[in-house]
């Protein structure tokens, strides 16, 4: 059974973050890195990211199956005082021996539940991959249009990016 939870830091749950992150690049996802990722820059992100979680800035939630996390989401409200209903949801990871079982579907609720009872009305991403667009299109987020050459795969090519919404 997938059990969606709140994640703070501890070694163990920064070394499966890592390695999902690892993993994600290495599969060709663009989720801010380039391949090879090295483990400890990895590790050192996710550090980052629990303690801004831990301070309140960020919410960061893992899947698990049994003990072992298989996947994460993050929702980033956003910091500008005009802009107190938005956050950006960022870093969907699923390990790939979990995908196509509804655990990306899952994260999203949640991280849309959570945002939803925080006020946050207002949820945009951004996304190079297909595969995560049909997700994402198939739950009610709408496209707003794509951005040639935003960012780059994680061998270095430009990709193009497409940003979504969706209202909470």
């Amino acid at each position: 059974m997938i059990g969606i939870e709140s994640l703070s830091d501890s070694p163990g749950t920064v070394a499966a973050l890592a390695g999902l992150l690892v993993e994600a690049t290495a599969l060709g996802a663009s989720v801010g890195f380039l391949h090879p990722l090295d483990p400890a820059k990895a590790a050192a992100f996710w550090r980052e990211s629990l303690a801004q979680a831990a301070a309140g800035r960020r919410v960061l939630l893992g899947a698990r199956d049994g003990g072992a996390l298989v996947g994460t989401v993050t929702l980033v409200p956003a910091a500008y005082e005009n802009q107190p209903h938005r956050a950006d949801v960022q870093k969907l990871l699923v390990a790939g021996s979990h995908r196509r079982r509804g655990i990306a579907r899952r994260l999203m609720a949640e991280a849309e539940a959570r945002a939803a009872r925080a006020g946050r009305t207002l949820l945009v991403l951004d996304t190079a991959t297909a595969e995560a667009a049909r997700l994402y299109e198939a739950t009610g987020w709408k496209r707003t249009g794509e951005i040639p050459g935003f960012a780059l795969l994680p061998n270095g090519e430009p990709c193009a990016t497409a940003i979504y919404w969706k209202r909470v």
